[in-house]
Parts: structure tokens; sequence; C-alpha cells
């Protein structure tokens, strides 16, 4: 027995001494590997040790798991230069490989021997050559981004051995030939081969995606416009004479020809009658005066004044201490019977009085936007100044209740609030005066123009604008346990000139209707509200979350006005994060900034703390305002080394 013992032992201390050589070997081989690539390609990342005693999983922009690489992430690191194409091949545990922005040359590297690699993020560099057949061999790939670079050849149907593959990203190459109709590949979820050289029909497999992920090719088909009957058809012997006989049938007589033109010359005068009347009705919507005789008569007549169409872009919010200014004018009566005159402004504050109630319904009036409590104008007065004027509709409180309720509001001083100037009460109009923000709406400013002369968001500005916010709706609720916004989007957060922060929309929620509730905050809504008019704090900090992620990625929210299908940003965010891509969740316009990643990171990470499903999850808006200030503040310093693969904490999920 004891015998059998020993041999037990001694068998085991022989496969202990015979693995252990064999872990180092393999670390050494990525070591080995690390530093080919670091010989090849020059970068200000690439600064890793040659020191035999250096362990490569300490190195900048390197993770590792059970003593092998997994992770190497070197972003915007200003790398140039041609990889080797064997530099990859000792790298067999390696999981995510980002190179992404840079500046490399050269043919795609040989990654066959990456069986466990599961993302692949190369957009942005020089790349050039065919698609490597290695790369399809990447069985387990579920991220593959090519796009940027000056890949040429075809697009091969050995895709389909990706099967796990869920993202394709190949826009802007030079990628030519047909898409191949045996393409399948059926867990794919986005898609982009635009603007390449692409030519034919869009397969049937991929035919659900959108037009943009075809755009800037010469392709047809769904979702594209229908392939033309000649584009398809192969000649065969005869062709010339078919030919032939095709172009008599296609012959016009004359007076044919001659009723083309005279159709043509008729509609392009219809068009321009048309257009005339168009523009002469939107001149009549965007720019008028509110008469004040006009609401007199409305008044009496008891009629609402007429709201036009507009697109969400409410200018509202809160200011100062309660005055009263009173213009000369016949008297009106209160809803609950208590006098009012008709020609009076309630103003706040101490400002001059520079306009009366006659002045302000005979400016220049320009609609901003309709919003949940009503319409918004810009009205510009004959001394130059100009307010923004809500038309607060579907009230349901007594004269008595809302003059309370807006006089709190009056009350409410703050530099991220924005200030209330004066409000008019009658049967049939209720106004609402604000300093105008001459920079209009986040929601405007991140979604309204994607075009060339778009203006980019800094990460600066991005991260005073989420300060700003938290520390408004701070304010908020440091008025009480039960003070709440209830009303928390990106087009309720409106911008100075110098895009500081002003929130707007507070204060209203319980003057309104049932009829307006319905619309409020869909795609910023806590899980636990039911009740649109019973919104705590906790919902205001999950609404807050929501916003947070939108400026990080630039996306709409499900159901905004501006976006009607969106996403659902925390959803979408965590499955992100958890599939290990999490710089993927970044605006574009963000990945310029290399230097703050790590705090773009935590702000992410805090926006994902304020959506957490339940509310005892979430932080108190005091702690979301203190995050933003600490991660504000380690951004105003010079990091130059990128953070980012440091990662966020999700359920155990990290980064890219």
């Amino acid at each position: 027995m004891q015998l059998q013992i020993i041999a037990f032992i001694s068998a085991s201390l022989f496969l202990l001494l015979t693995l252990l050589p064999a872990i180092a070997p393999d670390l050494s081989a990525d070591r080995a590997a690390l530093l080919s690539i670091r010989s090849s390609v020059g970068g200000r990342s690439l600064l890793w040790p040659v020191a035999a005693n250096t362990t490569p999983c300490s190195w900048t922009g390197v993770q590792c798991g059970s003593g092998r690489v997994t992770v190497i992430r070197l972003p915007g690191a200003s790398l140039s230069g041609q990889l080797p194409l064997s530099a990859f091949l000792n790298l067999t545990h390696l999981r995510t490989l980002s190179l992404r922005l840079n500046s490399l040359t050269g043919p795609l590297p040989n990654l066959s021997a990456c069986s466990n690699l599961r993302n692949l993020y190369l957009q942005g560099n020089a790349f050039n050559g065919k698609l490597p057949e290695s790369l399809f061999n990447i069985h387990g790939l579920v991220r593959l981004n090519l796009a940027s670079n000056n890949l040429t050849g075809p697009v091969s149907d050995s895709l389909n051995g990706l099967s796990r593959l869920r993202t394709l990203f190949m826009e802007n190459n030079r990628l030519s030939g047909p898409i191949p109709a045996a393409l399948k590949l059926p867990k794919l979820e986005q898609l982009n081969i635009s603007y390449n050289l692409l030519t034919g029909s869009v397969p049937e497999s991929l035919q659900s995606f959108t037009r943009a992920s075809f755009s800037g090719n010469s392709l047809c088909g769904k979702p594209l416009e229908s392939c033309a009957a000649e584009d398809i058809v192969v000649p065969s012997e005869g062709a010339n004479k078919d030919s032939d006989k095709n172009n008599q049938k296609k012959k016009l007589s004359g007076s044919a020809v001659a009723g083309i033109a005279i159709g043509c010359v008729v509609a392009f005068l219809i068009i321009v009658i048309v257009s005339i009347c168009l523009c002469r009705k939107r001149g009549n919507k965007r720019t008028r005066s509110l008469d004040i005789s006009t609401l007199n008569k409305q008044q009496e007549m008891g009629l609402n004044t007429a709201e036009s169409k507009e697109l969400e872009n409410p200018e509202n919010g809160g200011g100062f201490s309660s005055n009263s200014f009173t213009a000369e004018g016949p008297s009106k009566t209160l809803a609950n019977g208590g006098p009012l005159p008709a020609k009076k402004l309630i103003f706040f504050g101490n400002a001059p009085r520079v306009f009366d109630l006659e002045d302000l319904l005979r400016a220049s009036a320009e609609v901003l936007g309709k919003g949940t409590f009503g319409t918004t104008y810009k009205a510009v007065m004959e001394v130059g100044m100009a307010v923004a004027v809500k038309r607060v509709k579907d009230v349901i409180v007594s004269a008595k209740e809302f003059r309370e309720r807006i006089e709190e509001v009056g009350a409410m001083s703050h530099e991220n609030l924005v200030p209330l100037i004066a409000y008019y009460y009658s049967n049939d109009e209720k106004l609402l005066v604000y300093d105008f923000m001459s920079m209009g709406s986040l929601s405007a400013l991140l979604h309204g123009n994607k075009g060339a002369g778009r203006t980019p968001l800094s990460w600066e500005i991005r991260s005073s604008i989420a300060l700003g916010a938290a520390r408004g709706i701070e304010h908020l609720h440091s008025r009480g346990p039960a003070v709440s916004h209830g009303n928390i989007k990106s087009s309720n957060i409106l911008l100075t000139r110098t895009y500081e922060a002003r929130i707007s929309d507070f204060g209203l929620a319980h003057l309104v209707g049932p009829s307006s509730t319905p619309t409020r905050v869909v795609g910023y809504r806590a899980p636990e509200v039911t009740d649109p008019w019973r919104v705590t704090q906790k919902a205001d900090v999950y609404s807050f979350g929501v916003l947070l992620l939108e400026l990080l990625t630039g996306k709409a929210p499900a159901h905004s006005v501006l976006n009607e299908e969106g996403v659902d940003l925390p959803r979408w965010v965590q499955s992100v994060v958890r599939d290990e891509w999490t710089s993927e969740v970044f605006d574009l316009e963000l990945l310029r900034y290399q230097s703050v990643e790590e705090e773009m990171v935590q702000l992410l990470q805090l926006a994902i703390d304020c959506a957490a499903q339940y509310p005892d999850g979430r932080p108190s808006m005091a702690e979301v305002r203190r995050r933003i200030e600490e991660l504000c503040h380690l951004s105003s310093r010079d990091h130059g080394v990128s953070h980012l693969h440091q990662g966020i904490n999700h359920d155990g999920a990290s980064s890219e």
C-alpha cells in the first residue's frame, strides 16, 4: 500500500514538473510576439520594456487571463508601419484585438491561429490588399470592424465560415464585385458595407438591413431601388438581333415625344406653384405676431389659440421671487371667480420691466417646439429683447393652485435652471415667459444636424453639460424628498452660448391633465414608473442615467420624437459591455479624445449605475454630481497614456 502511495506521489510530481515549464514558454511566446510587433511598428503606446524579467501582462494595452495574453487594445496610439504577417500566430489565446484609428499599412496579418478571437477592431487604418482566407477560419468571431481602410477585392462567400458573427463593418474601402448570393450570416445584427465599389443585387439574406448599410455602391434590390430588367438579363446567341428588334420597339413617334415634353413643362409649373404656396404657408407659421386683439377675442369667445405642428424642442424653466407688473386694460375673471386683469403679466425677480403683455403678444413669434406641456415660441420684442414663451395646454388646476405652483417654480433660483421671467393667466390662455436659450436643446445638438457642417461635441462640452444638468437636478431634489422633476430628457436640457446646461420643464407636471402624460419620457422612464404623476427622485436618477448614455453614445433613446425607433439604451449598453467591446458604445466624435478614455469609461459606469433596474441600486443625485465633478477634475489633467483597458465593472464584464 505504501509503495502504491509513493508511486502515485511520484507520478504526480513528474506531471507537475512536466507542465510547469510548458506554462512559461507559452507566455514567453506571447511576449516574443508582442516584441516583434513593437520592433515593426512605431507609436507612443509601444514603450514596452525589453527586459527579460518583465511580464507582458503589465504592459500598456495588454491584458492576460490564465497566464496568457487575451486582450490587446491600442486604439488611437499613433501606430504606423506594417505588421508582420506572422506576428499573431503565437497569440493563440487572444480574444480581443483593437488597433483601430492608427496608421498601419500593408496587408492584414495572419490570424488563423487565434481560434479564441471574438472581437477584431482594425478600422481607421490604411490596410490594403484582399481579405485573407485565414480571416474566415476564425469561426468564433463575433465583432469584425475593418471600416475605413484601403481593402480591395471581392466580398467572399467564405464569410459564411464566421457563423457567430453579429457585427460586420467594412464601409469606406475599395471592395469590388457582387455580394455573393450564397452569403448567409444567421446571427448578423449590424452590417455596413457602404461606400465601396460593389455591384449587382443585394442578396436576399441581407435585405432586412437598412439602405444606409449599402449606400455609396452600385447595388440594387431591396432595400435599395429595384434592379432594372436589362441589368440582370444575360445575353445569349442572337442577342444583337433581339436588341435591334427591341430598339425598334422602343423608338417613339414625334407626337409622343412632344406630348412628353409638354407634360414635363406642365409638371414643372405645378411644382413651382406648389413650392411657392408651401413657402408662404411656412412663413406664416414660423413668423407671425401674437396680436393682443386676437387673444382678447379668443378669451371672450372661450376659445383656445390654435397650435401649429412643431418639432420637439421646448424652451422652459424656473427663476426668482415674485413681483407684479400691471398693464392697462379691462379686467377678466379667473376660473375660480377671482379677478385678474386681462393685460397683466406677473413678473419674477427685480429685473427691469422692459415690456408688457401687449408688447409680448405683438412681438414677432417663431415656433420653437411642441413639448409635453405645450407649445413654445421665440418672441422678439421691438426693443430687440428675445424671450421664450410657453403656451401651456390642458391645465386642470384652479387659478389659485396654478398661481401657487408657478410662484413655487419662480422661487427656484439656480444657475443650472432656466429662469422664469413672468407668467400670464386667463380662462383660455396660460403663458409662461422664460429666458431665451440661444443654443437650443441638447437633443437638437446631438441629433439635429448630422451633415458636413456639424460641429462635433467635444468631451469637455459633454462632460460639462452632464455636470451642469446634475447640479440642476440635485438642486430640485434638495427642496424636499417629495420633489422630483419627472420629465428628464435631452430636449429639456437647454444650453447657453457657452454650452452651459439649464434644466427646463420642471414644476409643471401637476398642472396638466392626463392627456399630456402618455408622451412623457417614454425612452427615459424608469421601469417602476406606472403613473407619470408619481415620479420619485430615484426615477429621476434613472432618467438622468439614460441621458448620460445618450451623451456618450450619441444615440437617441427608444421612441423619442427625433428617432421613433431608437434603441433601448440601458439594455443595449449592457449587452455591449457583456460582450467585452465597451469602447464601441462611444459616439465616434468622442473616439479622438484618447487622453480622457478613463474618464469616459467612468462616466459610462456611472450611467449604468443610474439606470439600474431597481431604485435601491441607484445613487442619489448628490452622489451622481460628486462623481461627475471628480472625473471632470481628472480630465482637466494631462494623462498622455490611454487607460481604456482598465475596463468597467458590470457584472464581471470588462472593456472594449
